[in-house]
């Protein structure tokens, strides 16, 4: 398992909910590649329920929706937004479970949009969530003059 560099952090402003680690209520992600699919490990909290002792459906898509985003980076090599979000809640998740496991990767693009297959593990490996993400992709050249992307070996870099 490769740990990927979050480019981002260098900009002046950059507050991602999902992945600044600068953002005081944010998930402050790190990203990994792992055998052609690319994983987030988080830890939930109280703080994220929607109900007792269980974790939000807005947080677990929110979770998804993330990993989708850093899989265009990766394996798109661009950057995109969300067009679509299908998530399937398949079993509760606890919002005390120690570590949740987010895994995804790029099913296939059909013309400018990637179709993206994202799954969430709680701590005993079982799939709770499962996700079918379309991400509308950017040009290279777009996603680097509008949304500050430096280029797939930005996330690979040293630190």
């Amino acid at each position: 398992m490769k740990k990927l560099r979050n480019p981002f952090t260098e900009l002046d402003g950059y507050n991602c909910f999902g992945c600044s680690p600068a953002n005081d209520i944010g998930l402050k992600l790190d990203f990994y590649e792992d055998n052609g699919e690319i994983v987030t490990f988080w830890q939930p909290g109280q703080d994220y329920e929607g109900w007792f002792n269980i974790l939000h459906g807005g947080i677990q898509s929110t979770l998804m929706d993330e990993l989708a985003s850093w899989v265009v980076f990766v394996q798109c090599k661009s950057s995109g937004v969300t067009a679509n979000l299908n998530i399937k809640f398949k079993k509760p998740v606890s919002s005390s479970d120690l570590k949740l496991t987010i895994r995804g990767h790029l099913e296939k693009m059909i013309k400018r949009i990637a179709k993206i297959k994202v799954a969430l593990y709680n701590s005993d490996g079982e799939c709770c969530t499962e996700g079918y993400i379309d991400y509308y992709v950017y040009p290279e050249e777009i996603a680097r003059e509008r949304f500050y992307y430096k280029g797939v070996d930005a996330f690979y870099a040293e630190e």
